[in-house]
């Protein structure tokens, strides 16, 4: 089947596909298109004239390799398929399946005759590790699902019905997800029945093998709560005092580590708050978006959509998928939704809202943060509005659109 190609994650790798010094990571949560984009980086150099026989492609979840478990039998199948005295391109699904895999694969990177390219699920697995082992070898990709405008186009890739009226698509793409796999599902039920398993994937394949759950109970509670309030402002303390409340009692360090663990799976990423006044991060509190929105709706059986989290979920995915470093901004009093950092250092500011046109109080209180904030940088006002203001040079966009035309903040 032909894959539906990721340009904006492509462009970026680009540049390292024939560097054998750095071993180039791809990172993301489970079933995001990891795999897809390795095959899509293979087809490009297939392409460019590189011969099939200097490419090794290893699926470690395969069949065929499953198998291989040590080092010593991963470096056994690599030189067994290595035919070709040219530069080789050795490309790794699912590496943490090895053991010791740091060392070997940096071996085959100090043999100076490989570009290399590996795959993992979660970044405790390979950005943690790598980061002590292998400290200056590699540079990570990461990967999210699908933004509104991908989901959109590969809709349309796979012959997929569009609605002309982008808030019907919103609320689709909101409620069903944006993994790639669940854009090829008829039917909601399917896409549903899809994420639903993904998550138990993770919890059995990322979570389970890597943190003691005395308690699956528990941790399917603490899960439960963070995920239904993703986007609100949470610390350790407000979580359990919360989970105390509907009976269940739970130590600090326990939390915690069930906090990091989901996130070091990808399920949750965390976005620190950041004081604009001492410009100094803020300890304890932070905010928690989902990797996917569909994992919201996959718990719930309400299927009305919260569009003040949902869209800064939304935002903060898209942000985050063209390369922007994200936290959420205090002002005294007020905050702001999120400060954008892009590579250049360059910062622009972003409040998120599903509309500012049904009162002047709504408009003001997205408004007023930014209005605070004395520096030049662009001020943004996000919403699903067409009725476009001005005000003191923010700019209002309708979020639809951006994200459609691929716009950087």
């Amino acid at each position: 089947m032909e894959l539906f190609r990721r340009e904006q994650y492509l462009s970026r790798i680009r540049g390292f596909y024939h560097d054998t010094d750095i071993i180039k990571v791809i990172t993301g949560v489970r079933r995001c298109g990891k795999s897809s984009l390795m095959e899509m980086i293979r087809d490009e150099l297939i392409g460019e004239g590189v011969s099939e026989d200097r490419i090794i492609y290893l699926d470690l979840d395969s069949r065929k390799y499953r198998k291989i478990k040590t080092d010593d039998e991963f470096e056994e199948i690599v030189d067994k398929l290595s035919t070709s005295n040219e530069i080789k391109y050795l490309f790794v699904d699912e590496i943490q399946n090895i053991q010791n895999f740091e060392e070997i694969i940096n071996a085959f990177r100090n043999d100076g005759d490989y570009s290399i390219f590996i795959t993992g699920s979660n970044s405790y697995l390979l950005s943690g590790e790598l980061a002590t082992k292998l400290t200056g070898r590699y540079v990570e990709f990461e990967l999210f699902t699908l933004n509104f405008n991908e989901y959109l186009s590969m809709k349309k890739f796979y012959q997929k019905p569009v609605d002309n009226n982008l808030n019907i698509e919103l609320d689709k793409f909101l409620r069903e997800g944006g993994f790639p796999r669940t854009v090829r599902f008829d039917t909601s039920e399917e896409k549903q029945a899809y994420t639903k398993a993904v998550i138990e994937e993770i919890f059995e394949k990322d979570i389970k093998k890597r943190v003691k759950i005395r308690n699956v109970e528990v941790f399917e509670a603490v899960r439960g709560f963070v995920i239904n309030n993703f986007g609100a402002t949470m610390s350790i303390q407000s979580l359990q005092h919360s989970l105390e409340k509907v009976g269940l009692s739970v130590q600090r360090a326990t939390l915690k580590r069930y906090i990091d663990a989901l996130v070091g799976a990808k399920i949750l990423y965390q976005c620190n708050r950041f004081d604009m006044k001492s410009k100094k991060a803020l300890s304890g509190e932070k905010k928690y978006y989902l990797a996917d929105t569909s994992f919201y709706f996959a718990f719930n059986t309400d299927n009305r959509i919260n569009y003040g989290p949902a869209l800064e979920n939304m935002v903060y995915l898209y942000a985050r998928g063209i390369n922007y470093a994200v936290s959420v901004g205090r002002i005294g009093k007020l905050e702001c939704d999120f400060i954008l950092r892009d590579t250049e250092q360059n910062y622009s500011y972003v409040q998120v809202a599903y509309t500012i046109n049904e009162s002047k109080q709504t408009e003001d209180r997205e408004y007023k943060p930014l209005e605070m904030i004395r520096d030049n940088y662009m001020k943004y006002v996000v919403t699903t509005d067409y009725l476009l203001q001005k005000r003191n040079g923010i700019k209002h966009i309708n979020i639809l659109e951006f994200i459609k035309e691929g716009k950087k903040f």
